[in-house]
């Protein structure tokens, strides 16, 4: 008999803030499953049985804080991005701003993107002009981040809603 499903997010959500504390001292790189595991007080097989890779458990990680934050504020349209959400989408971000910068620090964006590609991407097999805006928004305000997130932040999140408004 396996675990509930409310079972299995709690503990890959252990997982998650295991890898997270452990980032905050180590180099990715050196950080071992049976140390993430140990911090989660979970077993190895655990981490197997729900991840195959330390950037699928930080992207994780990222979704279900996109969730939280959405259901927090009551966003209905939390999968599709265009210029009405972009603040929505760039306050969120802000809001987790130590863990992004951790992210960056250690040089995890595939982890971010990978969030993008699994929450934000179109449904392929929706009309073309609605997949294509879907890919032409995500892509672009991930690059966004990607750079606001280089650049320290250094604008807020209104600032940046103008900048794509501007584009």
């Amino acid at each position: 008999m396996g675990a509930s499903p409310k079972t299995t997010a709690f503990l890959k959500e252990c997982l998650a803030d295991a890898l997270i504390k452990l980032l905050e001292s180590k180099p990715v790189e050196k950080i071992t499953i049976p140390e993430i595991a140990g911090l989660a007080g979970v077993g190895r097989t655990t981490y197997f049985r729900n991840f195959s890779s330390k950037e699928e458990v930080l992207s994780f990680k990222l979704i279900i804080l996109w969730e939280r934050w959405t259901e927090e504020k009551s966003i209905e349209k939390k999968k599709s991005f265009n210029t009405e959400n972009a603040l929505t989408f760039f306050q969120f971000n802000y809001s987790i701003k130590p863990l992004l910068e951790l992210l960056f620090r250690q040089n995890l964006q595939s982890a971010l993107f990978r969030s993008f590609y699994e929450y934000m991407m179109p449904d392929h097999s929706a009309d073309p002009v609605d997949s294509y805006t879907s890919s032409f928004y995500s892509y672009g305000l991930f690059g966004l981040l990607d750079e606001w997130i280089s650049r320290g932040f250094a604008e807020t999140p209104e600032q940046m809603n103008e900048i794509v408004l501007k584009l």
